[in-house]
């Protein structure tokens, strides 16, 4: 400071000033702009009382500016001063900057400590450090000296080193156990002050093991005659309390005690350590039960009815602060008990009554009051009269108050519903606010509220809300309006004319399962078919970028197409329209080319185009045409319907009406089960019952497959802790054991029959064979060109349901089809790390299985059961090598699920003869603990060496037979 003072002199003034001992020589008017410099050193001193009075002015400046660097490199000088380190650092332009500053004064206090500079700067440097800290840099350096200066005697010093101890230090620290006795010193010092210092520091800090060696110190605070003190150690005892829960009932009485005080500070201290007791030690809680609610509610009905005190005012309310602890400590005392809730009904209701609420502290108690008139047993009035003050909230501008009205009103309705419908239509404005919280938090809220009588008013004012809500928030409201409508319609054609609004407005933000359902709907309501087809053929001529909704219309009129064109299962008050063949077929071509259709439905179009040619013969040749434009389509999914369906038109007319009649009726029943299944799987600690099987819930018509999970590496096993969706023994649920994949589950029926889910099998629309892991019967040749996919595929005994083009010109049948076992084939499951492939095949007469065979390797198990030990089983294994060269380092490894134990026996060899001529055996046992619940999941890895080239190949064993 003393430097740069005096540089600014010599920078204002060619009269160089002269240090301060010297004051003759200075003119009387310079002297008094000349900042004040501090003392110099006794040296320098001693050299200016020998000057003699004619020195020259060279010489003086010369003395002054060793004085200056003197300064400067001083730590302890003043120019290093907190303040002077703020104003540093807030003038630094940069980042860069910044930290030169703080690097500059971080070294400086490390030599003072260092150097054991002045004693009485120690604090100053402590300061400085802290401030550092806040900063966020690291100062650890300096947590000793936080301890020297507690370890002090003055007031100054204790002050920053507990402050510095509370800032640089936590609980976690082995530093900590160093101060211990420095706090007990001070917890029985005579100056309050220091004693406050400490309670604070360990109110803030305190360990567990501080905790145990202070409590007694504590308690003896809590019966001081200081009010602060006491104030202070009830806070500390709160600390204590949470930390060491057993020394709860070293505080219990005293606790209580202190509830007798007339200082608020003391009281709200005393109200906050016995809710910590509560929530600690039961004990605790009923001591407090039968001394302290008389206590409480004189506190209370004191702090109401007291008059003005400038001291707790707050808005004009007395101490609202002390209402609320107050408030929640009288809840936790009457939850679950009768007496104490009667007791406290009183002076609830008059809190409820007296405070006012155009005040936000006001807000602020009502809040707490209705909380804890919910929250204990309260009478049924008492809970009317809290409902009500939400009622009011909600009418409140303010977003947080509506925010935590609606919050609390939704655990309300569980214990007075009508209370709450009575504020429904308050509720239903909230639903229309410009805030999407309170939005959100009030749609939850009227889906509690419908039931038999309301659901057909409120459905109609969220589905007229629904043309003009925020795109954002349609997703929820359609989700909403579509769960309440099928869990509460009584009529079909109610929850048909309520879906189709839902499909028209917001169309785009159906889930798939919820226009599937509508579809099932539909296919079993055979009296309103004809309806649901003409009322979705208008809303789709004016609602056409509604992708649900197209989806839904394509798919009827494809069904029913003859009872749109000919007005057929007419109501009583439906108005008749005029539409014709080319109509019907227009509108399914014009929900092929919308810009916005995907490619599942488009797919759906092309299958209505299908149905549409059989059902209006004149109309064949155009829809001929329509489908002939995608046969160069640059989708394959399309391209290969498109030349599949044309096919079917031009070649295969005589058995055209059979093949494509209307699809039968879809059980209800069946697909509502496997929908609740698969809702439920997704939660990870739910169990399905033994007769519902979520992994046998197929993908609905027109889905695209969820991506896979990542997979891990083969002896990775934390996959295994994914939870379990299924307990059925099915073929394809390894893929959920081994790997958490649940999205690619397929049927394992045989035929399929009337509790299928058909949308999935309407011509596999939105997967290809090979996405399905399922090889077309139809197109042997095709489906030996086609590669094999990278992607898990799930392996299982599939028959075709239905044959389109293989079986059209040989067969005689009726039907047009034959059925035949097509025996799948799995991928690589490591996402081409190995192109080989695993063949499945299941011989109940045969124990020896082919678990894995590519063009290099071939793996063949014989299984062998244990007499009286169904879940053990006894593999050999038997490695051939199908190259005509040498596999040397042969290694094999394999991984099981977690309820899977698995022993590996040393191999015969790790040499694998080339063209077959020898093989390498291994033994191992697996026991499946889960033995006729789940089956027996394996994946597999072989490494080695050709010609000291590394080799990796690896699979999954699928193929195991029922039963292991």
């Amino acid at each position: 400071m003393g430097a740069s003072l005096w540089g600014v002199g010599r920078a204002r003034s060619t009269l160089r000033p002269p240090p301060a001992c010297f004051p003759p020589q200075l003119p009387t008017s310079r002297a008094s702009q000349i900042p004040r410099a501090p003392s110099p050193p006794p040296h320098l001193s001693r050299a200016c009382a020998r000057a003699p009075r004619d020195l020259k002015l060279d010489t003086v400046e010369k003395i002054v500016e060793d004085f200056a660097s003197d300064m400067a490199l001083n730590p302890f000088s003043s120019g290093t001063r907190l303040r002077d380190m703020i104003r540093a650092i807030r003038a630094s332009k940069t980042a860069a900057e910044e930290r030169a500053v703080v690097r500059r004064e971080c070294a400086a206090i490390r030599t003072a400590i260092s150097e054991r500079g002045q004693e009485g700067l120690r604090h100053r440097n402590m300061a400085k450090l802290m401030f550092i800290h806040m900063l966020g840099y690291p100062t650890h350096f300096g947590q000793m000296e936080c301890l020297k200066l507690i370890a002090a005697a003055g007031y100054p010093e204790k002050r920053i080193g507990y402050l510095g101890l509370m800032l640089l230090l936590d609980e976690r620290q082995e530093v900590l156990m160093l101060v211990t006795n420095s706090l007990k010193q001070d917890l029985n010092h005579s100056s309050p002050f220091i004693v406050g210092l400490a309670l604070c520091a360990l109110g803030n800090i305190c360990s567990a093991e501080m905790a145990r060696d202070l409590a007694p110190e504590v308690e003896k605070l809590l019966r001081s005659r200081d009010v602060n003190t006491k104030k202070k150690a009830a806070l500390c005892s709160v600390r204590i309390v949470r930390k060491v829960p057993d020394l709860a009932e070293n505080f219990i009485c005293l606790a209580a005690s202190l509830l007798k005080e007339k200082h608020h500070g003391v009281l709200i201290s005393a109200v906050q350590l016995c809710t910590e007791l509560c929530k600690a030690s039961k004990d605790a809680l009923e001591y407090l039960r039968k001394n302290c609610i008389e206590g409480l509610v004189r506190i209370l009905r004191d702090v109401s009815n007291s008059s003005y005190a400038p001291e707790y005012d707050v808005a004009g309310i007395s101490d609202p602060f002390l209402h609320i602890r107050v408030l929640k400590l009288m809840r936790m005392l009457g939850q679950g008990d009768t007496d104490c809730s009667e007791y406290m009904n009183d002076i609830l209701a008059q809190v409820a009554t007296k405070t006012e609420s155009n005040k936000n502290a006001g807000n602020a108690i009502l809040y707490e009051c209705v909380e804890t008139i919910m929250g204990i047993e309260a009478t049924s009035g008492l809970r009317v009269l809290a409902i009500n003050i939400l009622g009011r909230f909600l009418s409140n501008r303010d977003n947080n108050i509506r925010y935590v009205a609606l919050n609390i009103l939704m655990r309300a309705i569980t214990v007075d519903t009508q209370a709450v419908q009575r504020h429904r239509v308050t509720i239903l404005e909230c639903v229309k606010d410009a805030d999407a919280s309170i939005r959100k938090r009030a749609l939850e809220l009227v889906f509690l509220l419908v039931n038999d009588t309301n659901v057909k008013p409120l459905t109609k004012e969220l589905v007229d809300y629904l043309d003009v809500a925020d795109p954002d928030f349609k997703e929820d409201l359609t989700a909403k309006i579509c769960s309440i409508t099928e869990k509460f319609s009584q009529e079909k054609l109610w929850y048909l004319d309520q879906m189709f609004k839902v499909l028209s407005l917001a169309g785009n933000h159906v889930k798939d399962d919820v226009w599937h359902a509508l579809i099932v709907v539909i296919s079993n309501a055979s009296e309103l078919q004809g309806y649901a087809v003409r009322s979705l053929y208008m809303a789709l001529r004016a609602y056409s970028e509604q992708g649900s909704l197209l989806r839904v219309a394509v798919w009827c009129i494809g069904e029913y197409g003859e009872m749109l064109v000919n007005n057929l299962g007419m109501l009583e008050a439906e108005p008749p329209i005029t539409v014709t063949e080319s109509d019907a077929v227009d509108a399914v071509e014009l929900g092929f080319n919308c810009y916005s259709a995907d490619v599942t439905t488009r797919s759906m179009c092309l299958v209505a185009l299908l149905k549409l040619s059989s059902r209006f013969p004149s109309m064949s040749e155009r829809i001929k045409q329509i489908v002939a434009q995608n046969k160069e389509n640059m989708v394959l999914e399309l391209q290969q319907r498109s030349i599949e369906f044309g096919s079917i038109i031009q070649r295969h007319q005589s058995i055209r009406s059979s093949l494509l009649e209307r699809m039968p009726v879809l059980d209800e029943a069946a697909y509502l089960v496997k929908r609740a299944s698969a809702t439920q799987a997704t939660i990870p600690s739910y169990k399905p019952a033994s007769g519902v099987t979520p992994g046998d819930l197929k993908i609905p018509n027109g889905v695209a497959k969820p991506a896979a999970a990542p997979l891990v590496d083969l002896l990775d096993l934390s996959s295994d802790d994914a939870p379990v969706t299924s307990t059925s023994a099915t073929p394809n649920d390894f893929l959920q054991d081994l790997l958490g994949i649940g999205g690619t589950n397929l049927s394992t029926a045989g035929a399929p029959s009337a509790s299928t889910d058909i949308l999935m099998d309407l011509l596999s629309i939105g997967s290809s064979p090979s996405q399905n892991g399922l090889l077309d019967s139809s197109s042997p040749a095709q489906a030996e060109k086609k590669p094999f996919s990278a992607v898990p595929q799930v392996v299982s005994l599939v028959p075709e349901p239905m044959d389109l083009l293989g079986s059209l010109s040989s067969s005689a049948s009726s039907s047009g089809t034959k059925s035949s076992t097509i025996v799948p084939q799995a991928a690589d499951l490591l996402d081409g790390l190995s192109a080989s492939t695993s063949v499945s095949g299941i011989d109940d007469a045969c124990p020896s299985i082919t678990a894995f065979q590519s063009a290099t390797l071939k793996i063949v198990f014989d299984l062998r059961k244990q007499l009286g030990k169904p879940q053990e089983t006894t593999i050999h294994a038997t490695f051939t090598n199908l190259t005509s060269t040498t596999y040397t380092d042969f290694i094999f490894q394999a991984a099981v699920p977690k309820f899977i134990q698995l022993r590996l026996d040393p191999a015969s060899g790790n040499v694998v003869p080339a063209s077959g001529k020898g093989s390498v055996t291994q033994g191992f046992s697996v026991t499946n603990n889960q033995h006729g619940q789940k089956p027996l999941a394996m994946r597999i890895r072989m490494s080695y060496k050709v010609n000291g080239e590394d080799r990796l190949e690896q699979g999954q064993v699928s193929n195991f037979p029922p039963g292991l």
